[in-house]
C-alpha cells in the first residue's frame, strides 16, 4: 500500500544566512525534523563568509569563493528560501515582515542577521561611502573599483583589526594591479587598542611597509565627493571610501520589542530571546550571560547548539546550554599572503600562518560545496512494461517543463467535437477562446503550474503572469479570475499561512494588471500547484498566430533558458545567481509589452512550454509562412548557455526537439527548444516599424528585447537559422 506523505504541522524560520543559520541548514539537510517546514529568509542567493573577506580584497580569492550558495544550500536541507530582506518580527502575531514578499508565519524562529557598519550619524556617509558590512554589496564595488586604472586613493573609516585587515588587502590589491596607491585608516581613538600591545605592534609595522598612512585621534566632520572632512582642519582626499567600524544592529531588532541592549537582541544561554520562541545568533545576538565581542568564532561554535534547541522545541524535548570560550585564536590577514596569529598573549607571524588561515576559511567552506544528497529509490520490481521508458531520463521537471508533449496534446484536443454554442470562438494554437456575450467580446484562457520553487508566494507571482500572457498575447485587458491551489499535506495552520501568502502575491498582479480574483477552488495533494483561468476584455479584433506578413520581423521580450536553469537547479547544477536571475525575470510582468504591441503585431503569442523554436514554428504554420532565426540575436539569461553547454535540459526538451532535423545540435540551438514558464512575448511586426516598436520597449523597461528573425514566404511552419 502507498505510504501518505507526513503532513506538515510547524513553521520554523530562519532570518538571515550567517554562519550559523548555513551550519544549522547543513546539519538539517543531513536529519530533518519530520513534520517541520523549514524557511530561510536572506536578501540575496548568496551568504559571503566574512573570514575569507580580506583575502578575495587582496586578490586571493575570486568572488565565488567568497560566497555559500544559499540556494543549493536550502535545496539539501528541504528548506523554502525566500529572497528577500526581513524588515520586522512581531512576536504578537507570530510573523516577519519581508521588503518583497507577504508576511510569513512561524512557530518557532531564529534571528542570524548579522551587523552593518553603515555610519547614518555620519555626514555624508550614506552618499558617499561604502559601508564595509554587509558583506555582499561591500565586496561588489570593491571588485569594481580595484578593476580600474590610475592612480587610486582609499579612506577606510575604523582603526581596529577589520580596518587594519581591510586597509593592508586594499593596498596589495592595488599594488598587483600596478596602481599607484594611497591608503588613509582613520580613528577617533587609538588604533588595534582591542589587541594585546604586542600583537598591535607588528600590525603596525606592517603596515607602515604597505605605505598605509594611519590618523589616529581625529573626528571625521564631513563625507564629501572624494573627500574626508576631519576635526583638526585637515582634508584626506579619496576615490573608495569605507566604514570598518561603528558596526551596529539594524533597526527594525530593537523595534521588535523583544529584549535588546544596544539594540542587539539579548539571548539567554539556550540562545533564546525574551521570547522564547525566538532564537538570535551570530553578531546580531548579544549573550547577557557570558558577553563576548563580536567574532565569527561564537557564531560557528553556536550552531551545533542552535540546530540541537530549534528540533527540540519543535519537538518538545529539553533544551541545551551553549557557554561561549573564552579567548580565541585570532588570524589576522597581512594583505599578502601572510597573516598575524594571536591566543592567550602569543603572537607569531608568517606566510605559514597564512596557510593554516587559509586551509581553516577553505574547510569551513568546502563543506557547503559537499552537501548531502538523499539517494535516487530504486523502482520496484516486478513492475508493469514500459514504467521506466514512461520516466524517461530525467525527473519531471515543474513549470511548463512539466506540460504534455505536443503530439500528446494535439491528438486528444482533435478528439473534441467542434464547439456547439454560437457565442463561442475557439483559437486553435492560442489556448484560448472568444466569447461573445452582450456584445462584449472576451477572451478566456487558462493555464496551470507544477512547482519548482519552494516559496509559493513566487510560484503565485509566476503562475499568474505565466497565466496572463495569453491574455497580454491577444492584445486584451485582463478582467477576472479564479484560481485553482492544490497545496501539499499541511496542517490546518500551515495551509491557512501558505494560502494567505498565494492569494495576497496572485492579488497584487492581477491588480496591477486591471483584474480582480473572483474565486476559485482549493485541495490538499502530494505537491503545490498553482492554475488560474482568466478573462480578458477586447475592444478590438484580438490578435492570433494568425495574420503574420511576409517580410515581417520577429521581435521576442525576455530572455530565453528560464526551462534549462530550473532543471539545473533541480540537479544542483545551477549557481544560485542565476537561479534568482531567472526567477526574477519569471516575475516581470507583460502589461506594457503588450500595449507598445498591440498596435503594431501582425500576429503574436506567448513563449511557454513548447519553446521558441515550437512557438515560431506555430506562428508560421497559422500564417503559411516560414521563418528564419538569427541565432546570436536571441536573447539568453546568464548561465543558461553554460549549463545547455554542460548537457543540461528539462524533460520536456527531447519532445520539443522532435521535428526539427534542419536545425543542427549545438548548445546554443539546443535553448530553441527550452521550455519558458512565464515567457516573452513573441511579435510579428512590419520590417519598417520593428526598429521603433524595439526602442518604445527597450525604453519601458523591456532591456532584453530584441529582433530574432524574419518571416518569408516558404513551407509553412518550416524554422530555420542563419
Amino acid at each position: 500500500m502507498h505510504q501518505p506523505s507526513l503532513p506538515l504541522s510547524q513553521d520554523l524560520v530562519l532570518i538571515g544566512g550567517g554562519h550559523t543559520h548555513a551550519l544549522v541548514l547543513r546539519k538539517w539537510a543531513m536529519k530533518p525534523l519530520p513534520g517541520a517546514r523549514l524557511t530561510l529568509i536572506n536578501p540575496g542567493p548568496t551568504a559571503p563568509y566574512s573570514g575569507m573577506l580580506p583575502g578575495f580584497v587582496a586578490g586571493h580569492y575570486s568572488r565565488d569563493q567568497l560566497d555559500i550558495d544559499l540556494v543549493k544550500l536550502a535545496q539539501a536541507a528541504g528548506a523554502r528560501l525566500i529572497l528577500g530582506a526581513a524588515i520586522g518580527i512581531d512576536p504578537a502575531t507570530g510573523t516577519v515582515e519581508i521588503d518583497s514578499h507577504p508576511p510569513v508565519g512561524f512557530d518557532i524562529c531564529s534571528v542570524d542577521v548579522g551587523i552593518t557598519s553603515d555610519m547614518p550619524a555620519l555626514p555624508g556617509f550614506a552618499d558617499h561611502a561604502v559601508p564595509a558590512k554587509p558583506l555582499g554589496p561591500f565586496a561588489e564595488k570593491w571588485d569594481a573599483f580595484r578593476r580600474g586604472d590610475g592612480p587610486a586613493t582609499v579612506a577606510v573609516i575604523g582603526g581596529g583589526v577589520a580596518g587594519a585587515e581591510l586597509a593592508m588587502a586594499m593596498s596589495h590589491a592595488l599594488k598587483r594591479r600596478k596602481r599607484p596607491a594611497t591608503i588613509h585608516l582613520i580613528d577617533h581613538a587609538t588604533a588595534l587598542s582591542a589587541l594585546p600591545d604586542k600583537s598591535a605592534a607588528k600590525l603596525r609595522t606592517a603596515m607602515k611597509a604597505l605605505n598605509i598612512v594611519l590618523h589616529e585621534n581625529v573626528q571625521i566632520t564631513l563625507l564629501g565627493k572624494n573627500t574626508v572632512s576631519l576635526d583638526d582642519g585637515g582634508t584626506i582626499t579619496a576615490s573608495f571610501i569605507t566604514g570598518a567600524a561603528g558596526a551596529r544592529p539594524y533597526p527594525w531588532l530593537a523595534d521588535s520589542g523583544l529584549d535588546t541592549h544596544d539594540g542587539f537582541l539579548t539571548v539567554n544561554d539556550r540562545l533564546q530571546t525574551s521570547d522564547p520562541r525566538i532564537f538570535a545568533v551570530g553578531d546580531c545576538a548579544h549573550m547577557a550571560h557570558a558577553p563576548r565581542p563580536k567574532a565569527g568564532v561564537y557564531a560557528v561554535r553556536q550552531a551545533p547548539v542552535l540546530f540541537h534547541n530549534l528540533v527540540s522545541i519543535l519537538a518538545g524535548g529539553p533544551l541545551k546550554t551553549y557557554i561561549p570560550q573564552k579567548d580565541y585564536l585570532k588570524l589576522i590577514s597581512l594583505g599578502k599572503k601572510a597573516a598575524l596569529g594571536d591566543r592567550f598573549g602569543l603572537t607569531f607571524t608568517g606566510d605559514w600562518v597564512w596557510g593554516w588561515k587559509d586551509r581553516i576559511d577553505r574547510k569551513f567552506m568546502d563543506q557547503f560545496d559537499q552537501l548531502p544528497t538523499m539517494p535516487t529509490p530504486p523502482l520496484p520490481f516486478p513492475r508493469a512494461k514500459g514504467v521506466r521508458e514512461a520516466m524517461g531520463p530525467k525527473p519531471l521537471c515543474g513549470g511548463c517543463g512539466a506540460k504534455l508533449g505536443r503530439d500528446a496534446l494535439s491528438n486528444a484536443l482533435a478528439s473534441l467535437a467542434p464547439p456547439q454554442r454560437s457565442d463561442i470562438t475557439p483559437l486553435p494554437g492560442d489556448d484560448a477562446a472568444l466569447l461573445t456575450t452582450g456584445g462584449e467580446r472576451q477572451v478566456f484562457t487558462t493555464d496551470h503550474l507544477r512547482s519548482f520553487w519552494d516559496d509559493p508566494a513566487v510560484m503565485a507571482r509566476i503562475a499568474t503572469h505565466h497565466a496572463l500572457g495569453d491574455i497580454w498575447a491577444m492584445g486584451a485587458d485582463p478582467q477576472a479570475a479564479t484560481l485553482s491551489i492544490t497545496l501539499p499535506r499541511l496542517s490546518e495552520q500551515l495551509a491557512e499561512r501558505t494560502l494567505t501568502e498565494i492569494l495576497a502575491s496572485a492579488q497584487t498582479v492581477l491588480q496591477e494588471a486591471g483584474a480582480d480574483i473572483v474565486g476559485g477552488h482549493s485541495t490538499l495533494g502530494d505537491e503545490l500547484t498553482i492554475g488560474l483561468a482568466i478573462t480578458g476584455l477586447c475592444d478590438r479584433n484580438p490578435i492570433t498566430l494568425s495574420g503574420a506578413q511576409d517580410g515581417a520581423a520577429l521581435i521576442l521580450t525576455k530572455p530565453i533558458g528560464t526551462g534549462v536553469i530550473m532543471a539545473a537547479l533541480m540537479s544542483r547544477k545551477a549557481q544560485g545567481a542565476q537561479v534568482a536571475q531567472a526567477l526574477d525575470g519569471m516575475q516581470h510582468g507583460q502589461k506594457t509589452a503588450s500595449h507598445i504591441l498591440r498596435d503594431a503585431a501582425q500576429a503574436m503569442t506567448d513563449l511557454t512550454g513548447f519553446g521558441l523554436a515550437g512557438h515560431v514554428q506555430n506562428l508560421c504554420a497559422a500564417s503559411g509562412l516560414s521563418a528564419t532565426l538569427t541565432l546570436d540575436a536571441v536573447p539568453v539569461l546568464p548561465g543558461a548557455g553554460e549549463l545547455s553547454e554542460r548537457g543540461e535540459h528539462s524533460s520536456l526538451y527531447t519532445n520539443n526537439r522532435a521535428g526539427f532535423s534542419n536545425i543542427p545540435d549545438s548548445p546554443q540551438t539546443r535553448l530553441l527548444f527550452d521550455p519558458q514558464t512565464s515567457g516573452g512575448l513573441l511579435a510579428a511586426v512590419a520590417a519598417d516599424q520593428a526598429d521603433r516598436v524595439l526602442d518604445a520597449l527597450r525604453s519601458a523597461g523591456y532591456t532584453d528585447s530584441a529582433i530574432i528573425g524574419r518571416l518569408h514566404r516558404g513551407q509553412a511552419g518550416e524554422v530555420s537559422i542563419d
